[in-house]
C-alpha cells in the first residue's frame, strides 16, 4: 500500500516548485504528496532527487550541505558512507514531474528537468586545455573555454565552487595576464570575458593576485575603465578592490601607473553609476594607504580639486558612499596641501560635525579623525572655534557615552579638552534631544 503525506509549503514563498491549494471540505481537506518523493532532510518536495551509496535518496542541495558540514555518513541510516558519489535518480524524479502535472489543476508547477552539475573531472580537463591554449596565445580557443567556464557558473553556485574549488582562478588569472601582455586591444574579448568570470572568485588565491597584480594586467583593467563599456569597468574596477585590500604592495604598483589618478577622479566628478563612484572612492582609499605612493597621488587628487568634490559627497549621498568618500577625505587630511583647501572651504567643519553618529560606525570614525588631524596640525584656534559653533562639544560628548573604538575615544577625548576652554559664548547646542539620541547605525 502506497504510503502517503502532507504537501507541505512556507508562507509567503514565492521559490516553492508546487502550491498547496485548498479543495472544497466536501472533497478533501488538504492535497497529499507521496513520502517517498519528499526529501529526508527538509521533508520538502525533492527537485533534484539524487542517491547516495547507502541505497537513500535526498534532493542534491540538501545532501551536498550535508557533506559539506563534514558529515560521512547517510542521514537516514547513520551508517558511514562508502562513496560520496551523488547518483541522479532519474525514476523519482520522472515520478515527481508526473504527479507535478497531474496535479496542475491545484496550482501545482512541473518540476524542470535539473542540470547535471559539471564534475571535478570535466573542470580539469577544460582548465588543462586552458593553459595549453594560453601558451600558445590560441585566442579563438581560449575564448571558447571561457564560455563554457562561464556557462557552467551560471547554471548553479555548485558548478561555480566546483570550478574554483579545482584551480580555475589561477589558471584564469594566468591567461588573462599572457593576453593582457600580448595586447589589450587585440585581445579584448577574452580579456573582458574572463575578467567577468574572475568576478564571482573571489576571494583571489596567492597565485592569481600574482598574475591579475602584474604591470601588463594592472594597466589592462585600466585601460577598460577607460575605454570599454560599463559592464567592463564595473568588472575592472571590482578586481582591482580585491587585489589592493589583499596586498598592498599592489597599490604601490597600480599607482606607478599613468593616467591612474586621473580616470578614478573623472568617475567621482562625473559619476555614471552609483557602484563605479562608491569603487573608485575605495580604490583611491587603498591607494592613499600604502606609505611609498601616497604623498604625490594625495598632492595631484588636492590639486585637482578633490577635497571641495568630497565635501559635496558627504552632503548630498547614501551612507555607503558618504563612509567612503569620508575614509579618503580623513587620508587627504595628513597632507598640508589638503589641510589648507579643507580650511578654505566654509562647509568643512558643519559637515564633518553633522556626520559624527550619522552614518556608520567607520564614518563617525573618519570625521573625528578628520576633525583631530586638522586641530593638531593646522590653525588649532580657528578650528576649536568653527566647530564649536556648529555643536562639535555636545556631539564629542555623547559619542563617549555611545561608546566607540579606543583611537576614536582618544581623538575625541583630545578634542574635548582642548575646546572646553572656548566654550563660554561660542557653543551651539543643536536642536535635538541628546539625551534619548541613539546611534543611528
Amino acid at each position: 500500500m502506497m504510503v502517503f503525506g502532507y504537501w507541505r509549503r512556507k508562507r509567503n514563498s514565492s521559490n516553492d516548485a508546487c502550491k498547496k491549494k485548498k479543495l472544497p471540505t466536501s472533497k478533501m481537506e488538504e492535497l497529499l504528496i507521496p513520502n517517498h518523493f519528499l526529501c529526508p532532510i527538509s521533508l520538502d518536495l525533492m527537485k533534484d532527487p539524487v542517491t547516495l551509496s547507502s541505497g537513500f535518496t535526498y534532493d542534491r542541495s540538501n545532501i551536498e550541505a550535508w557533506l559539506q558540514a563534514g558529515n560521512f555518513t547517510c542521514p537516514v541510516t547513520n551508517q558511514i558512507l562508502t562513496s560520496f558519489d551523488l547518483i541522479p535518480n532519474h525514476n523519482i524524479r520522472k515520478m515527481i514531474q508526473d504527479w507535478c502535472v497531474e496535479n496542475r489543476n491545484f496550482g501545482i508547477q512541473r518540476i524542470p528537468t535539473p542540470k547535471v552539475p559539471v564534475s571535478p573531472t570535466q573542470v580539469s580537463e577544460v582548465l588543462s586545455n586552458l593553459a595549453a591554449s594560453t601558451r600558445s596565445l590560441d585566442l579563438y580557443e581560449c575564448l571558447d573555454l571561457a564560455h563554457k567556464i562561464k556557462k557552467w557558473g551560471n547554471e548553479s553556485e555548485r558548478n561555480r565552487r566546483c570550478i574554483v574549488d579545482n584551480g580555475a582562478t589561477a589558471v584564469l588569472a594566468s591567461t588573462f595576464d599572457a593576453f593582457a601582455t600580448n595586447s589589450f586591444e587585440r585581445n579584448a574579448n577574452v580579456l573582458e570575458e574572463i575578467l567577468s568570470i574572475l568576478n564571482w572568485m573571489f576571494p583571489f588565491d596567492v597565485e592569481s593576485q600574482i598574475h591579475l597584480g602584474s604591470h601588463n594586467s594592472l594597466r589592462c583593467m585600466l585601460w577598460f575603465l577607460e575605454c570599454r563599456d560599463l559592464s567592463s569597468k564595473q568588472n575592472s574596477i571590482t578586481a582591482l578592490i580585491e587585489l589592493l585590500s589583499s596586498d598592498q604592495k599592489h597599490a604601490e604598483a597600480l599607482a606607478t601607473i599613468e593616467g591612474v589618478n586621473e580616470i578614478l577622479f573623472r568617475f567621482i566628478k562625473d559619476p555614471i553609476c552609483p557602484k563605479i563612484t562608491k569603487a573608485s572612492l575605495m580604490v583611491i582609499f587603498y591607494l592613499l594607504s600604502h606609505p611609498s605612493s601616497s604623498e604625490n597621488i594625495k598632492s595631484a587628487l588636492v590639486e585637482m580639486g578633490m577635497v571641495s568634490l568630497l565635501i559635496e559627497i558627504i552632503i548630498d549621498s547614501e551612507n555607503s558612499t558618504c563612509e567612503r568618500a569620508l575614509g579618503v577625505f580623513d587620508k587627504l587630511c595628513d597632507c598640508e596641501e589638503g589641510r589648507e583647501e579643507a580650511y578654505s572651504n566654509a562647509l568643512t567643519w558643519p559637515v564633518l560635525v553633522k556626520k559624527i553618529l550619522r552614518a556608520s560606525e567607520a564614518a563617525t570614525d573618519y570625521s573625528v579623525s578628520s576633525i583631530w588631524k586638522l586641530n593638531k596640525y593646522g590653525r588649532k584656534e580657528r578650528v576649536l572655534v568653527e566647530v564649536l559653533q556648529v555643536g562639535a562639544f555636545q556631539k564629542l560628548v555623547l559619542l563617549l557615552q555611545l561608546g566607540c573604538v579606543d583611537e576614536t575615544k582618544e581623538k575625541a577625548t583630545e578634542l574635548l579638552k582642548q575646546m572646553n576652554p572656548y566654550r563660554n559664548g561660542l557653543e551651539c547646542t543643536e536642536s535635538v534631544d541628546f539625551k534619548n539620541l541613539k546611534r543611528s547605525f
